[in-house]
């Protein structure tokens, strides 16, 4: 088995992301305070970072991206539910736990959403608490508050 892993960086208009890969997909994205070397890139960080620019040129609604993700059963199906809103859309926790036929499991949605890998990607911004405030946020409120406002400029 190859465990090698890529490493890139890409300096978003909401900050640095950085994107880690292996040979077989994506690892994560994450928003990080700088740049770190060494860079090394494959073909999956490339082309995450070619939908990413067209995402906030308002030309991409939708990803296309080979996605190695490591986590839970339980996570990877709130992964999966999050790939399900629409673009410029929100949800609840609680609709989220409804979707995945677990509807006591709010917090434990919260709990998913907060260690998405794949930041913007599988779109944890767009899951809003019950009474519609904008909870949580690995990289802060004012990013996800952003990127709501940024895809409601072009709905």
């Amino acid at each position: 088995m190859n465990n090698t892993q890529f490493l890139d960086y890409w300096d978003s208009p909401l900050g640095c992301l950085a994107f880690s890969a292996s040979c077989t997909g994506l690892t994560s994205i994450k928003f990080v305070s700088e740049h770190q070397l060494p860079i090394f890139a494959n073909k999956y960080i490339t082309s995450a970072k070619t939908q990413l620019e067209e995402y906030f040129l308002g030309k991409r609604r939708t990803f296309d991206l080979s996605l190695d993700s490591s986590g839970t059963e339980f996570q990877q199906s709130v992964w999966q539910a999050l790939l399900t809103i629409p673009y410029g859309e929100k949800r609840s926790y609680r609709d989220i736990a409804l979707a995945i036929d677990k509807p006591k499991a709010v917090r434990a949605v919260g709990a998913a959403n907060g260690r998405n890998p794949f930041t913007i990607v599988v779109p944890c911004h767009r899951v809003i608490g019950a009474n519609g405030s904008l909870t949580g946020y690995a990289w802060g409120v004012d990013i996800k508050a952003q990127l709501l406002r940024h895809e409601a400029q072009y709905q």
